[in-house]
């Protein structure tokens, strides 16, 4: 079977595919993971906060949102020394990306200067580098793509016709015009969505047909379980069913074949068992230590444990954007880990 790249899919077809049996399902995001990826080897990345708290949006989901008591104490910007020392512990720990997150509506220009000394001092590692800061304008874009900014993370968040009751501060235009400017600076973007906070199938299944019809499938594709934060909106919704988040991954590997599918916040409530099952479902990218932004995270020694017992391994830097050879897919059809 040959996975089709392709921007046209159609609302009906993503969701018949979220409708499949699940080993139906399964099965069919199997066969495109291993066209595209070895499916022993997963990405593994590093998020940190470098500014957290005192957002002015109202992201229903969002502990860092100033309009929300949920303890948070707020940090201004860390010093350049502050994240090369935290870039550095993360790449000793087996990751290749770093990320970092401010929790800015839109960085002023200064503060974007200040990000691109940040990137460029990650890159002097020897990793790759992401961002999320909010949204950008054209010529921020281009001064982050300028200091060697790779990805920029800017996600969608959930289905059209749900963000209205989930973000009232900004529009769904607004991520997808950050979206092109990030694009048109030439940087790979990081775009995927949260599930779980009440939508229902048919809205997950909208969710990844705006991701998999935007001009170019987003180079990660992060999948996000609700970390239920009290003092927010949405705490005390009802927890997302762990075989419809299953389902969510694989559909977004389907149709996202050439694409990191990424797990990451609400790693921390999944079992083994689950993130397993995230694997098989073409899963292989997921954020390794303690914390993400300001939500728990499962730790490294655990993580490393996992792929012990999965028989998975870090994917290499230089491996990444590269399909699988042949004599690996032949070498052990059985293979029943994928990550």
């Amino acid at each position: 079977m040959s996975a089709v790249i392709r921007n046209d899919w159609s609302r009906e077809e993503v969701l018949a595919l979220m409708n499949l049996p699940f080993p139906d399902l399964m099965h069919r995001a199997g066969e495109v993971h291993r066209e595209h990826f070895n499916p022993q080897e997963v990405q593994v990345s590093t998020l940190l906060s470098i500014k957290t708290g005192g957002c002015p949006e109202d992201c229903a989901y969002c502990p860092q949102s100033a309009r929300y008591n949920t303890g948070l104490k707020a940090h201004k910007l860390l010093t350049l020394d502050e994240v090369i020392e935290k870039a550095t512990q993360a790449k000793n720990a087996g990751a290749t990306r770093f990320c970092m997150g401010a929790a800015w509506r839109s960085p002023k220009d200064k503060d974007v200067a200040q990000v691109a000394e940040m990137v460029s001092a990650v890159k002097a590692l020897g990793m790759e580098a992401c961002a999320t800061l909010g949204m950008l304008s054209p010529p921020q874009a281009n001064t982050l793509k300028q200091a060697g900014l790779d990805y920029y993370n800017h996600n969608l968040d959930t289905a059209p016709e749900e963000y209205g009751d989930i973000i009232k501060t900004r529009d769904y235009q607004d991520r997808l015009d950050t979206l092109e400017n990030v694009r048109h600076a030439g940087l790979k973007t990081c775009c995927g969505g949260i599930v779980g906070m009440g939508e229902s199938r048919e809205q997950r299944a909208n969710l990844l047909h705006s991701l998999a019809t935007l001009p170019e499938h987003p180079g990660s594709v992060p999948i996000n379980r609700l970390v239920q934060v009290e003092g927010t909106p949405l705490h005390g919704t009802a927890m997302l069913d762990a075989f419809e988040f299953v389902r969510t991954i694989a559909v977004a590997r389907i149709i996202m074949p050439k694409s990191m599918v990424r797990l990451s916040a609400g790693r921390a409530e999944m079992n083994e068992e689950l993130q397993a099952l995230c694997f098989l479902a073409g899963a292989n990218s997921i954020f390794y230590g303690e914390k993400l932004l300001t939500t728990g995270n499962p730790d490294v020694e655990a993580d490393q444990a996992l792929f012990a017992r999965l028989g998975l391994r870090g994917m290499p830097l230089v491996e990444e954007s590269k399909t699988v050879h042949a004599d690996v897919l032949c070498s052990d059809k059985t293979q029943s880990c994928a990550a």
